[in-house]
């Protein structure tokens, strides 16, 4: 498994996802949204270029999303899933890293929310 980092603005992103998905659907939503996001980073952090991860040039050199959808029946037996995961990991590989921009919602205009020449700090 690849490590991977994620960006101060994905960092921002997963805390205000959590946060709103307490505020809305409570304490156990929000924990079954957290291990959703923690089995999408194994998911790519595995195999940067998997199945159903797509390549998004228009974003930037590199750039490929992963939509959480995909990483729902990856959080262990008996875990209950999210029916409806709404959020993609953007990310790009560097030796030996995934580095996660940010973590958006799928109704989002990426491009508004993605600046390609950002550093990916």
């Amino acid at each position: 498994m690849v490590r991977y980092r994620l960006s101060e603005a994905a960092q921002v992103d997963v805390l205000g996802i959590l946060a709103w998905t307490h505020q809305q659907f409570g304490e156990t939503a929000r924990l079954r949204y957290e291990r959703l996001v923690v089995a999408a980073l194994r998911d790519v952090a595995s195999n940067p270029d998997r199945p159903g991860s797509i390549a998004r040039p228009e974003l930037g050199a590199g750039v490929r999303s992963w939509h959480l959808r995909l990483s729902r029946l990856h959080n262990g037996p008996g875990v209950e899933f999210v029916r409806r995961p709404r959020h993609f990991l953007m990310y790009r590989t560097e030796p030996g890293l995934v580095v996660i921009g940010r973590v958006l919602h799928d109704a989002m205009e990426l491009a508004r929310h993605l600046d390609s020449e950002a550093n990916w700090e």
